[in-house]
């Protein structure tokens, strides 16, 4: 990868690490997929190639939907890295403690119009949280890291989608997780329809039984 400067770790997570690095004189952000000694090595680099190529096409049609995500610079299959655009701005997460209740009320709404553009596109994110949206200047609120994502529009996976952003907004943002949920539902049903909403919503109920029934079986 010419004309790379030595990167930055910014973060290490499960499945891959970030770094922050000078790549032609552009900002950037390079992901860089881990091997995995629990896995035999050929699964491992088959499971490490396809999250290479996928999560850059997810990206790509993401961002054809009208959900800000970042720029592709470069994937490097044989290395299993990924350099796309650094995207200033701050985390979501740092910003809902922060802001007024009706700015807050606004950004969820907006994040809602952003989801239901995935979902009615067929586009299942897989780590809906307030730390994979990012608000730059401009007031565009950017959705990155679809390591997880996959192409789906069953109820299911739009479900456990949006299960986990709820669970994120309730562990990061108790003081107000419902007011937050509730808004994105509602951006999320001016996309995709109130009828379409509650189904997704009702999907949203099962998963949270089932979560409590194999929790209590685990008690017993």
């Amino acid at each position: 990868m010419g004309g790379m400067k030595q990167p930055l770790l910014v973060k290490k997570g499960a499945e891959a690490s970030l770094y922050l690095a000078d790549w032609h004189g552009r900002k950037v952000i390079m992901k860089k997929r881990l091997p995995k000694k629990y896995r035999l090595s050929e699964l491992d680099e088959q499971i490490k190639t396809y999250r290479t190529t996928h999560e850059p096409q997810l990206i790509h049609k993401a961002k054809k939907t009208g959900v800000p995500t970042p720029a592709i610079f470069l994937v490097d299959v044989k290395n299993a890295t990924i350099i796309m655009e650094f995207v200033e701005g701050k985390q979501v997460k740092k910003l809902l403690s922060e802001v007024s209740k009706s700015e807050r009320q606004r950004l969820c709404f907006r994040i809602g119009e952003l989801i239901g553009r995935l979902h009615k596109n067929g586009i299942i994110h897989g780590d809906l949280t307030t730390s994979n949206m990012i608000l730059n200047s401009e007031g565009k609120i950017f959705f990155v890291d679809f390591g997880l994502g996959e192409k789906s529009k069953e109820l299911e996976a739009r479900g456990v989608d949006l299960h986990l952003m709820k669970r994120a907004l309730q562990s990061t943002h108790f003081r107000f997780a419902k007011e937050c949920f509730d808004t994105v539902i509602e951006g999320y049903s001016k996309v995709l329809g109130s009828e379409t909403a509650k189904n997704v919503l009702d999907k949203i109920k099962q998963i949270e039984k089932r979560g409590r029934y194999i929790a209590e079986r685990k008690g017993d």
